[in-house]
């Protein structure tokens, strides 16, 4: 059957159709983002404003539209920090679904984590044994470890890449000292998720798996061959930290024209590389692997384990 997942998030919006069977591999057939980077929209009472609102349920309407031309059985719209954390989020659900013509299922932090984390297993296997996860988003950062399907300890903090921009780093280059008081209070905010992962096996794979991390992984990392072709990228700590000052120097203008760098990520890619290499430290990672895999074939994932299995004829 063909299923889409629909993901609102605080930095883009997301929908990915595939076609799947149960005990088999989503195989993707269209993926489409639009940037909304919903934190702009914020009013000072924490509301989303007329505006964002509205373009929510513009991209929702156009995301509809898409998923009946592809013939999609079933969508399972999701949404994550922005919409869950707004002071008006009950009206803005609301609207999305009317504009979606179906609910809509609001993540908290630690169900995203463990869908991600679900998505993560699989995509690595087994043969993984204790994985450590980082997730930033633009919102919030979600933190796993485990040995199973779905972690045995999930955090999330606000931490995410555009939060983080807009409250700390505002000015365009924001320059060293600014990156400094985001360092503090990234490692502030993430002492307690220390604390709760001192139980912890030492993890035998470290993974990344945001669109941030990917970006940071083209800038920072290097690629080693990967199974049956493919190939993945590592980012080690060191290399990431060496380019935080030369990317808080450098305008968003520029900051385009640099490996792996998007346009829509050249505002938010200081404090995502900040943020990033700051957990790192806190918890002893000298590297990660990045995985293509995360929230949404996540959704997808659970989702098919749900459906009935069928004996074959």
């Amino acid at each position: 059957m063909r299923l889409g997942v629909l993901d609102i998030g605080s930095n883009t919006f997301h929908l990915l159709v595939a076609d799947v069977h149960p005990g088999g591999r989503p195989q993707a057939t269209t993926s489409q983002r639009t940037v909304l980077r919903l934190m702009r929209y914020l009013d000072s009472d924490g509301s989303i404003n007329e505006t964002g609102v509205q373009a929510l349920v513009d991209a929702v309407t156009q995301a509809r539209t898409v998923a009946e031309a592809e013939n999609v059985v079933e969508l399972l719209a999701t949404a994550t920090s922005a919409v869950r954390e707004a002071t008006n989020g009950a009206e803005v659900i609301a609207r999305i679904e009317a504009a979606l013509g179906q609910e809509l299922q609001v993540l908290g932090g630690e169900s995203e984590a463990r869908f991600t984390f679900l998505a993560v297993r699989r995509w690595f296997g087994w043969s993984a044994g204790q994985i450590l996860l980082f997730d930033i988003g633009g919102g919030s950062l979600e933190i796993a470890s485990g040995a199973d399907e779905l972690p045995d300890v999930a955090a999330s903090v606000p931490l995410g890449a555009g939060r983080t921009t807009i409250e700390f780093l505002p000015h365009d280059p924001p320059g060293e000292d600014a990156v400094e008081v985001l360092r503090e209070h990234a490692r502030s905010v993430l002492a307690p998720v220390v604390d709760l992962m001192v139980d912890q096996k030492r993890p035998n794979h470290v993974v990344g798996s945001s669109k941030a991390i990917r970006s940071l992984a083209k800038l920072a990392g290097y690629p080693v061959p990967g199974w049956s072709g493919s190939e993945r990228m590592l980012l080690p700590r060191g290399a990431l930290g060496s380019w935080i000052p030369r990317l808080a120097r450098i305008p968003a203008s520029a900051r385009q024209e640099l490996p792996g760098i998007t346009a829509d990520r050249t505002f938010q890619i200081v404090a995502a590389a900040v943020v990033l290499h700051t957990a790192m430290t806190a918890l002893d990672v000298d590297e990660l692997e990045v995985s293509p895999w995360a929230l949404r074939e996540g959704v997808l994932l659970r989702y098919i384990e749900s459906l009935s299995w069928q004996e074959p004829v």
